[in-house]
């Protein structure tokens, strides 16, 4: 209805007139910091030397913002800060609970080791053509992709991942990475249009971007709306950057060509960002279309399972041994999806917490292994366990948790979801688990017997002047990823506890909403 002479607009019903309380600028601490602090690295480009300081004080204090929100989350319930003071849907919203909270904190933590290990890892070259800047750049787009209320914005963060990992990965300018950097930018190029499809496929249908609007909105629409179609896109892309099989080809044409920490990174937190995209916009925005695709999914996630173990069995570098793993590990993620319900969905984000966790650590053990060796190929080393006693050590307890063996983290978010399946009546899924886990200990206790047991070869010499002391850098980034593995395997029940909670909010996400929009909408 049209205003009359001298009738005032009420912006107090599209704008948030009051001034933010300060606290709840904490939810934006974990993307602005990191991007400030990547600007400055690039300024002080010739001062090389202060950018691993920089860098690493700046991922701590995100850690500790990130750890605060996640304390909040749980005593308050989600918290939303909107820019402009534009309320939702209208504002760009940044929205946090439980599940977001909790990745961003675990993301943190492996850039953080990764920041650690590029002391020593990452030389001058490098560091002046912006190592620091981008590894801060894609801590920004994964602490944004996680925290992101608006389904638009969560495109714009991958975006900004996907620019920074670029970076990364054809950081040296060897030809091999520039080889994998194409294969990787091709495929993750189609994941992303496809889901700027469905982003508009979407707009079109319900008019909003925000997703608690979405999630509002898509359980108003009629009978036949062709909302199964998006949710197959969403699927098709996230399942891409997730690398699910079969579009997964990605991964390993390119893990095993940059230098290792950025490896360890990637690892940790790329495929991860994927999943955690999924797991958002099928349980929470479309509940009933994940139903209707969970015998897909749920096909995907075995297939994923099983071929990445069989394939990182087959392997004759460690690198690409534990890019296979990294694949084999999603299909646990997409399996707790199939799965539904509190029970598989805390288990799908338990495994994810564990993966992110103890795959970084694995890449950061062979970059040990590379720096005393000179290659990772297995036919050239051996002998690891007497050079090496303590790193030997400490990439058993990691190959045991990746395997799943008690008493480390692997084994609880596996135990989870076998007895969500059988539970659930999918005892083929639960069986296509065993099965992918029995690969995956056969996997590394390959690697195991030939590069640490076994007798080096004949020939063999150390690699340069490196020796067999790994730098307290390493041991600090890997040591931390290693503690957390083992903490978590010996006491379960708080990070099983907190899973529980994000799944529960996802699939009942009143509060969520209620957060968003406290008037009702």
């Amino acid at each position: 209805m049209a205003l009359g002479a001298g009738e005032a607009v009420d912006l107090a019903k599209a704008m948030n007139l009051a001034a933010t309380p300060l606290r709840d600028w904490l939810v934006i601490v974990p993307v602005v910091l990191p991007i400030v602090a990547g600007a400055v690295c690039v300024m002080l480009r010739n001062a090389w030397r202060l950018q691993p300081i920089i860098a690493i004080a700046v991922l701590i204090l995100v850690a500790a913002a990130d750890a605060t929100l996640l304390a909040r989350t749980l005593a308050e319930g989600p918290v939303v800060m909107v820019m402009g003071r534009w309320l939702p849907p209208f504002g760009i919203a940044f929205t946090v609970d439980a599940l977001g909270a909790l990745f961003a904190l675990v993301a943190a933590l492996v850039t953080l080791a990764g920041a650690l290990n590029g002391i020593v890892d990452i030389g001058e070259k490098r560091r002046r053509f912006g190592f620091y800047p981008f590894l801060l750049l894609m801590s920004a787009g994964v602490s944004g992709s996680f925290l992101t209320g608006d389904l638009f914005n969560l495109y714009v963060w991958f975006e900004v991942l996907l620019i920074a990992s670029f970076g990364l990965l054809v950081l040296g300018g060897e030809p091999r990475q520039v080889d994998g950097t194409v294969k990787y930018g091709f495929l993750n190029l189609i994941a992303t249009t496809l889901f700027l499809i469905a982003i508009g496929y979407l707009y079109g249908l319900v008019g909003t971007l925000n997703m608690a609007d979405i999630a509002l909105k898509v359980r108003a629409l009629p009978e036949g709306a062709p909302i199964a179609t998006i949710a197959a896109l969403f699927v098709v892309a996230f399942g891409m950057k997730a690398a699910a099989f079969p579009v997964n080809a990605w991964l390993p044409a390119s893990y095993h060509t940059p230098k290792i920490t950025v490896a360890a990174v990637f690892a940790g937190l790329l495929t991860k960002v994927g999943a955690y995209a999924l797991l958002r916009v099928l349980v929470m925005l479309m509940p009933a279309e994940r139903v209707v695709l969970a015998d897909l999914i749920a096909v995907v996630a075995a297939l994923t399972m099983l071929t990445g173990a069989l394939f990182a069995l087959a392997q004759a570098e460690i690198r690409r041994a534990l890019g296979f793993l990294v694949i084999s590990g999603i299909g646990y993620i997409f399996a707790g999806l199939a799965i539904g319900g509190t029970a598989g969905l805390s288990g799908a984000t338990f495994y994810a917490v564990h993966s992110m966790l103890a795959m970084s650590a694995a890449y950061l053990a062979v970059g040990a292994v590379e720096r005393y060796a000179g290659t990772s190929m297995l036919g050239e080393v051996g002998g690891l366990w007497r050079a090496m006693p303590l790193f030997a050590a400490l990439f058993l307890v990691v190959s045991f948790a990746i395997a799943g063996l008690p008493p480390f983290s692997g084994f609880w978010p596996k135990a989870m979801l076998v007895s969500a399946a059988l539970d659930g009546e999918w005892p083929w899924l639960a069986a296509a688990m065993l099965g992918a886990g029995f690969l995956s200990t056969l996997a590394l206790g390959r690697i195991w017997l030939i590069a640490f047991w076994k007798p080096a070869p004949a020939g063999f010499t150390p690699h340069g002047a490196a020796g067999a002391s790994v730098p307290a850098a390493t041991l600090a980034g890997l040591g931390g990823l290693t503690l957390l593995v083992v903490v978590i395997g010996l006491a379960p029940e708080p990070l099983a506890a907190l899973a529980r909670r994000a799944a529960a909010g996802l699939i009942d996400p009143a509060a969520y909403l209620n957060a968003v929009f406290p008037g009702g909408r």
